[in-house]
């Protein structure tokens, strides 16, 4: 995990509300159809991207900038998104969770440019567990998306939770 990704996830934490519910309503948008939405996250990114260019990818760091504003779940290292969507599913009854299990094998087979809706709703998901994030991970899991090892990684810590 790089520095510079845990900078950027520090620095999407330290937005008021107001910034953050600006960035709700750009869901499935791109980065160049707002003014004022453009403005919020280059106020995040481009400071570290100017400091390291291993800052996270521009269209990985503005989808995670979306998806925080919608479930602003406290960042910590350690929790997977997978791992806390195994521990989610264990709350459901049996009709729910096979619902759950379509939703999460969805999830997995879409690119990162059409995965957005699914993680809103598994970040929601994950907020009703109360635990923290690690947000970082995320960020660096998605911008290695489209490596089929990185999707392996994600049903394995699903389907063996630790």
């Amino acid at each position: 995990m790089a520095d510079s990704t845990v900078e950027f996830i520090k620095q999407l934490s330290n937005l008021k509300e107001g910034d953050l519910s600006l960035l709700r309503t750009h869901a499935d948008q791109g980065l160049d159809e707002s003014l004022q939405g453009f403005d919020i996250f280059t106020g995040i990114w481009w400071p570290l991207r100017q400091k390291n260019q291993r800052a996270p990818r521009r269209n990985v760091a503005w989808l995670v900038c979306k998806l925080y504003s919608v479930a602003p779940i406290p960042f910590e290292k350690g929790e997977h998104i997978m791992t806390l969507l195994a521990k989610r599913r264990k709350q459901l009854d049996n009709d729910s969770r096979d619902r759950f299990d379509k939703r999460v094998d969805e999830m997995l087979t879409q690119s990162l440019d059409t995965i957005e809706s699914l993680l809103r709703w598994a970040l929601r998901e994950i907020a009703k567990l109360g635990m923290p994030l690690d947000w970082a991970q995320l960020t660096d899991d998605l911008s290695i998306w489209e490596r089929q090892t990185t999707r392996q990684k994600w049903i394995n810590q699903y389907i063996n939770p630790q």
